[in-house]
């Protein structure tokens, strides 16, 4: 087996362990949140509450990610959260009660974090650690991927198989998918160093930007976790777009798909807080367009923008926590995904009570979503003041200590 060939299988591992988790656990409740809506009574206020409650998994999960140390802990709790994400979904089609669907929605945001974090932590630590280059673009293809698929399937189906029925066919694929993401990870290697024999050393970053970092990427979960629940809800409530919502949502994932490769060589050439603020400026754009216009061409080019943008977003984060602390990637990755998971609790239930309010309408909720981003573009802005401070006291200190 050659070093080529076993990237290859550590990178579709992952891939499908995105599509797993990510994507069937995740995302195949968007698509089908209207056709549980119609067919299972699923309430407007009842429906943000579940996307709330999923992301109270996913926020408990990071919080255990943020406070493991072991490598090998971190391989055994991905590979049960995988298997952990095969029984959520067969879950969802067992029952019509409320309560069964939220514990679904709970035990998925665990096995969420378990493909995201503990995963791509794997994932990144495998590649610096066989002198590949530390950028996670083909990795998070699973996540665009997961969206559009998901979103595709249910557009498929909807014509012969009620909501049950396609929960059930999102199981069968969840099971596929785990063979590859099970069989072709590796067990890590703890030996703290690199095939080549060089030791891989932490750099943390100061506490006061590991602060900002965070509160900027709680801003970019609020932006994105309102349109990824509601925008297939969102479209088919605007008159002039009705019945487009699932076709809004695969554009989401087509456009996902390539974008943290795209966002990858962005930041090799601007650098990766400039690419995070290009990128959050787009995303707002997003955000707003289908807030702003019934044109189905605007609708779909904001889809488009964000599906572009927000996955880029996380991708470039999480590279850069993985930077910081290559010999445990998945720790800072977690705190950084408390503040995003904190901010994907708040956004659903806040969105869901305006739309209640409102008459069942979510466009409240894309401009407190937009309001929430542009806070984090100026707190990304004022970043790039923190990182050359930051900078020019590690040079002084190091200057001073060879003096």
């Amino acid at each position: 087996m050659t070093a080529s060939s076993d990237r290859i299988k550590v990178l579709i591992a992952g891939i499908c362990g995105l599509l797993l988790a990510v994507g069937v656990a995740r995302f195949a409740y968007t698509p089908l949140l209207p056709l549980m809506r119609q067919q299972a009574g699923l309430g407007v206020a009842e429906a943000g509450w579940l996307a709330a409650i999923n992301y109270m998994g996913y926020l408990t999960g990071a919080l255990i990610a943020s406070r493991i140390d072991s490598l090998k802990l971190k391989d055994r709790l991905f590979r049960i959260g995988m298997l952990v994400a095969v029984g959520s979904t067969v879950m969802m089609g067992l029952s019509d009660h409320w309560v069964i669907w939220a514990i679904s929605r709970y035990i998925a945001g665990l096995s969420s974090t378990a493909g995201l974090l503990l995963g791509t932590g794997l994932v990144l630590n495998w590649l610096m650690r066989h002198n590949y280059r530390s950028e996670m673009g083909i990795h998070f293809i699973g996540m665009g991927a997961g969206i559009a698929g998901c979103a595709a399937a249910v557009a498929l189906m909807d014509p012969v198989l009620d909501w049950r029925e396609q929960w059930f066919i999102f199981t069968g694929i969840a099971a596929i998918l785990l063979v590859p993401t099970l069989g072709w990870l590796p067990p890590p290697d703890t030996s703290g160093k690199t095939t080549s024999g060089k030791a891989m050393v932490d750099n943390p970053p100061s506490p006061a930007f590991l602060r900002l970092f965070m509160a900027a990427y709680f801003c970019a979960g609020v932006g994105y976790v309102v349109s990824i629940t509601f925008i297939v809800a969102i479209v088919d409530d605007l008159p002039a777009t009705a019945g487009y919502g699932n076709l809004a949502f695969i554009v989401v994932g087509l456009a996902a798909a390539p974008a943290c490769i795209n966002w990858d060589l962005i930041a090799r050439r601007t650098g990766d807080l400039n690419a995070l603020i290009v990128a959050s400026v787009l995303q707002i754009i997003g955000i707003l367009l289908p807030a702003l216009s019934n044109s189905i061409a605007m609708v779909m080019l904001g889809a488009a923008l964000f599906g572009g943008t927000f996955i880029g977003m996380v991708s470039l984060v999480l590279t850069m926590a993985g930077r910081y602390y290559p010999t445990r990637p998945a720790k800072m990755m977690g705190k950084m995904t408390i503040s995003y998971g904190v901010a994907q609790i708040i956004g659903p239930a806040i969105t869901g009570k305006l739309a209640e309010h409102l008459g069942g309408s979510y466009a409240a909720g894309l401009w407190m979503a937009a309001g929430v981003m542009v806070i984090g573009t100026l707190i990304l802005i004022a970043l790039k003041g923190v990182e050359r401070r930051d900078k020019a006291l590690s040079t002084a200190t190091g200057l001073g200590a060879q003096a």
